[in-house]
């Protein structure tokens, strides 16, 4: 391979050959002697009383060997699900979520019972004959009306709907008084399935004679999950091992906490004394996996008429769901980011949480960070539009330039250069030229729209001092180099690839820093059994700030003993021993070289150095001194038909910048799938409850919209770079970049196309019949379309 260096080569991923060729081994592959298959019997109301439940009729039907309820089950849980405290600390309510329900159930969905059957159709055939009475109760669904007073409760009991209500920086008038334009908006942010293309599945074997578990579970947390079912199944973490696939087919960050089914295969196993299996069927994905999003934000801004920012004011509603999600309240940090990649004199900003009664919202892809960038990037094209800016100059004149900049509730911007990447980008999109082709087809009634979004975000979660408070433990991260006697490489690390590339982008980082050969490293992860004690987990972009710095350390103090032995065997001083591409010489005396391999294997037998232990490894936890925050430009280029709605997405031109990249090929597959779920959001996508039932009618693939490659546009990629100073690699997040930036780029660029209507605003999704009739409504009320409603 003709490179100089592993860290930024192109390099295809190594994981690909198995996966492709129906290699890879997932949940539903599992298979374990004598294993029962658990099916969950699920409540078809959003709220009701459960009566009373006979499983009569189901223990006597054909493969059954048991029917379980909460009676079973509440002996052998203890407590409910976790709640982390994430950005919102203290919480007015916090509903008890135990894994199965018992005489209440509070969204569509909730489990009553589970069936254990010889085979998955046994179970599932049993599961209809489970009969369970119901008295309806009001279902809770509009956030709005829950909130106000006299709403019925989601919980039956509860002395509301509130589940929290916080307020980072209150408003003040005084803040207000230099803005010579005020606009406000009402940001809709739509509830999202997070659809990874594999469901949730557990496999759970209790051995009741070493009373130890194994746990194979769909899941972006094997040691979360250790730590939490484990122990609340009255289990020490020692009798425990969980293992994350061994593949696991995407997450989304709706794999990042533990979920009920975990705990009741638990307990299945240990009563049936047989190993039990649960595979989510995709219908019942829509209502048992979290959802994505389901927000509604207030905002108004202000700002001098030569475009100067001056003050923001932000109210996030939240929708949560009928029990707060294990990290719903991260959701919050829309607010701390509210004010991207500007200077503002002062942010006002407050979070509801609203409980309803629907499946729990946790994070999806970004969470919060996407919700940030949209708010942010509508007000910067209200504002430019009021003051009659073109909305460029607006961002250009309130970048953020001096770094480190410390943002309006104190968190702290790593590096960042916002003017190089909108720069670059304004020219790969021709930009001067578009405006002139928008002023040329609108003259022949055509409706070219160009929409930016100039995007930052926090990421490589981890910082001790912040994220232990915020999650009861530091989200460091831990890894375990291993250098066998032959000179093999064996890595483990505590995060985990659901197709974030670690089996590639891992051991390019591994190759560089110990100069070994790229194919003789093997990377592990994903099973509580090997490596370091704990592992943290895959999601917020933190892998390779975190983990691929822990792996470096692990590297270096590797390479710091391995000196330590060369030094010996070449009979020299340490500091004359340089290490250069996996060989160790007298500065000098290059001739004279010991391999690494040859020094492992060295390091395993006699006569080492006074006070040297046998062997080649090292264990790291890298504890980041603080988040890092790639940033980046993206244009979207969109044509809107006014006679149908639709909208012809032409073009999208995405500039990231996430430091020094290691594989460029990883980070654009990264962005391209990030902005095909941005488009989604803008365009597509929608869960839709029934407002009176609570029935969901969204409830199957064919109802919910989800895009293909053949609504994808045609995607112009490039990059500035910008190291961080928070790790050595110079390294920032790229997972959830394409996300964050790419809802609002397609819906400003809708605004854009629609302006001369007089529409100001456009909802997510922009499908083709609410456009439609939003143009229409706006043609009826508006004079020459120059005057209409928002």
């Amino acid at each position: 391979m003709a490179i100089t260096t592993m860290i930024g080569a192109k390099i295809h991923r190594r994981e690909d050959p198995r996966l492709v060729t129906g290699h890879g081994r997932f949940i539903d592959d599992m298979t374990r002697p004598g294993m029962a298959h658990m099916t969950v019997v699920r409540s078809p109301y959003a709220h009701a009383k459960i009566k009373s439940i006979d499983p009569s009729a189901a223990k006597k039907a054909p493969g059954v060997q048991a029917v379980y309820t909460f009676a079973d089950f509440k002996d052998h849980i203890a407590g409910g699900l976790p709640v982390s405290a994430s950005f919102v600390a203290e919480k007015k309510q916090v509903p008890n979520q135990f894994p199965i329900a018992h005489d209440e159930v509070v969204y569509q969905g909730e489990p009553v019972a589970v069936v254990l059957a010889d085979t998955r159709y046994q179970a599932a055939d049993a599961a209809s004959l489970v009969q369970v009475e119901y008295e309806p109760l009001p279902a809770v669904m509009d956030i709005e009306k829950a909130m106000e007073k006299g709403s019925p409760t989601v919980h039956s009991g509860a002395p509301d709907n509130i589940g929290w209500d916080l307020t980072y920086s209150p408003d003040s008038e005084e803040a207000w008084k230099d803005a010579e334009v005020r606009v406000k908006e009402r940001i809709l942010q739509q509830r999202l399935f997070p659809i990874a293309i594999e469901t949730r599945g557990v496999v759970a074997e209790y051995d009741r004679y070493d009373k130890r578990l194994t746990l194979w579970s769909s899941t972006q947390i094997p040691h979360f999950v250790r730590l939490f079912v484990g122990t609340a199944c009255g289990l020490a973490e020692s009798q425990v091992r969980v293992i994350a696939g061994p593949d696991v087919g995407g997450g989304f960050g709706s794999k990042i906490r533990p979920y009920v089914e975990e705990y009741l295969s638990v307990v299945a196993s240990k009563l049936s004394g047989r190993p039990v299996k649960w595979i989510e069927g995709r219908s019942e994905n829509l209502t048992a996996t979290t959802h994505g999003r389901g927000q509604i934000f207030d905002i108004e801004a202000g700002a001098k008429k030569d475009g100067t920012l001056v003050a923001l004011k932000v109210t996030q509603y939240l929708d949560v769901g009928a029990y707060q999600g294990v990290f719903g309240a991260f959701q919050a940090v829309a607010c701390l980011l509210s004010g991207g990649a500007y200077k503002w004199k002062h942010i006002a900003a407050r979070t509801v949480g609203i409980l309803t009664n629907k499946t729990s919202t946790d994070p999806y892809r970004g969470a919060g960070r996407p919700e940030a960038t949209h708010l942010v990037e509508r007000a910067m094209d209200l504002l430019a539009r009021e003051i009659g800016m073109d909305p460029v100059d607006v961002r250009r004149k309130n970048f953020a330039t001096e770094f480190p900049f410390t943002n309006n509730f104190g968190l702290v911007y790593d590096s960042g250069n916002y003017e190089k990447a909108l720069d670059k980008a304004l020219e790969l999109a021709n930009y001067k030229d578009l405006r002139r082709e928008q002023e040329a087809l609108r003259k022949q009634g055509r409706y070219l729209g160009i929409g930016l979004s100039t995007w930052i975000e926090i990421c490589g979660l981890g910082p001790s001092a912040a994220t232990a408070p915020a999650a009861g433990v530091a989200l460091v991260e831990s890894s375990q180099v291993r250098i066998h006697p032959t000179g093999g490489v064996t890595v483990y690390v505590g995060t985990h690839s659901h197709g974030q590339s670690h089996d590639t982008t891992f051991a390019q980082i591994v190759a560089d820093t110990l100069g070994v050969p790229y194919d003789s490293i093997e990377m592990r992860h994903g099973d509580t059994a090997e490596g370091p004690a704990m592992g943290y987990g895959t999601y917020g972009s933190r892998s390779l700030a975190v983990g691929g710095m822990s792996i470096r350390m692990s590297c270096l103090k590797v390479i710091d003993k391995a000196k330590r032995l060369a030094a010996h065997i070449l009979e020299a001083a340490e500091d004359d021993v340089t290490f250069d591409q996996g060989r160790f010489h007298v500065k000098g005396s290059p001739e004279k070289a010991k391999t690494l391999g040859e020094i492992a294997f060295a390091s395993y037998g006699a006569g080492l150095p006074e006070g040297m232990e046998q062997g080649l490894e090292a264990v790291s936890y890298f504890d980041p001194p603080n988040f890092t925050w790639p940033f980046g430009a993206h244009i979207a280029v969109v044509e809107v038909d006014p006679e149908t709605g639709d909208v012809d997405l032409r073009k999208y031109i995405a500039v990231d910048d996430c430091g020094n990249v290691i594989n460029p090929m990883v980070v654009d597959g990264q962005i391209v799938g990030g902005i095909a779920q941005g488009i989604a959001q803008a365009l597509y996508e929608e869960v839709v409850y029934d407002d009176e039932s609570g029935q969901l009618r969204s409830g199957s693939l064919t109802d919910y919209m989800i895009p293909t490659a053949n609504e994808m546009p045609e995607f112009v990629l490039d990059k500035t770079i910008t190291p961080s100073p928070t790790n050595e690699l110079g390294v920032k997040g790229i997972g959830e970049a394409g996300t964050i930036a790419a809802s609002v780029a397609v819906i400003n660029a809708i605004v854009d196309a629609v302006s001369p209507f007089g529409i100001k605003h456009v909802d997510m999704p922009a499908s083709p019949d609410r456009l439609w009739k939003q143009i229409q409504t706006a043609r009826g009320t508006s004079h020459d379309g120059k005057e209409a409603r928002k």
